[in-house]
């Protein structure tokens, strides 16, 4: 699995993905109008120049002329045909620009449904020139940004992946796996044999743990070493990979102790795996952050090994948090040696 998504990290995922929208406009003015409306369009172009193409919707092909920008893409379309196609069947944001009976130009936007309130309040407001677009401008302009870390550098979207890819592929698996261990050993009749041996029982628990975080660290290094080189601050990441991988298998321990095998299991794993993942929505859209997604194990997850890759990385943070899952992960593996040893010849 490490190999899989290295290759996917290395041959697949871009450096940076395409993040600028797409709009599409419809000039139902003059052709004077349209003309200073395109030039203004060509000076914001990053070379100046537009482009002449075909795009498609509702599967049929229109003229159209892109004019690209650092953060849009808008494209002139040539028809009020072409523009309902987009909006109805291809459900885009689309712009009608026309002429009202005061002679003044009126965008009419076509709306969705999932717009915010605050969204529809700009646009009605953006292209009045009293106070529109200037005002705007200048408020934006004058707005105060403090960077928290003033030495750390962004990462690049491909960068961005690696810590999903370590948190589940790594800690989390952790839960499942040992899970599947501990079931393997019981449906082959090792827990029984062990039954009856002088060994405690918190040994056994204890090497199934050593091996699954041996093999985090073992798929970790492979995912991080080859794209990130010796940027990430390794010390750090197998530290807290232990931490993390010790709860998260403690975890999985003491959740297989109600069940006796994995098909009775499924429904307690499904739901674990729905909790974990919520912190993904979080992390590709930084805007929705609620405090009780941070409670989630995984949240900080995501969090400690994007310190760990980044330049001059939290390393607090990191430590705090490992810290953390140490002494959440020996509570649970106290819980689940007294467990065992209650159900382990069952």
């Amino acid at each position: 699995m490490a190999v899989i998504l290295l290759l996917l990290l290395v041959f697949v995922i871009p450096e940076d993905f395409d993040s600028k929208s797409k709009q599409y406009l419809y000039l139902d003015t003059p052709e004077v109008i349209q003309e200073r409306y395109k030039k203004n369009l060509l000076d914001e172009d990053l070379d100046e120049v537009a482009e002449r193409l075909e795009v498609e919707a509702d599967n049929q092909m229109y003229p159209a002329t892109l004019y690209e920008t650092e953060e849009s893409k808008i494209y002139i379309l040539e028809s009020k045909e072409a523009l309902d196609s987009f909006s109805n069947v291809e459900r885009v944001p689309a712009v009608h620009v026309r002429i009202n009976e005061d002679n003044q130009i009126v965008h009419s936007y076509y709306m969705q449904g999932y717009e915010t309130e605050k969204l529809k309040n700009l646009l009605l407001v953006y292209h009045n020139r009293l106070a529109g677009h200037d005002v705007i401008e200048d408020f934006s302009n004058n707005i105060e940004v403090r960077k928290l870390y003033q030495d750390s550098e962004p990462l690049s979207d491909k960068e961005n992946m690696i810590p999903v890819f370590l948190t589940f592929n790594g800690s989390l698996m952790s839960l499942f796996i040992i899970a599947a261990y501990i079931f393997l050993d019981k449906s082959e009749g090792i827990i029984k044999a062990y039954a009856i041996t002088a060994s405690s029982v918190w040994h056994y628990l204890l090497s199934k743990i050593g091996v699954i975080i041996l093999t985090s660290i073992i798929t970790t290094l492979i995912i991080a070493v080859p794209v990130m080189g010796t940027q990430p601050n390794y010390f750090l990441m197998i530290l807290f990979i232990i931490a993390s991988g010790f709860f998260a298998a403690s975890l999985g321990l003491f959740m297989t102790s109600f069940y006796k095998d994995i098909v009775e299991a499924f429904g307690g794993m499904y739901v674990v795996i729905v909790i974990m993942i919520m912190p993904n929505i979080s992390y590709f859209t930084p805007s929705w952050d609620p405090d009780w997604v941070k409670v989630i194990p995984s949240y900080v997850m995501l969090q400690s090994f994007k310190e760990t890759i980044s330049v001059n990385g939290n390393v607090t943070y990191v430590l705090v948090a490992s810290l953390a899952f140490l002494t959440l992960g020996l509570s649970i593996f106290i819980l689940a040696n007294y467990r065992f040893k209650k159900t382990l010849s069952l």
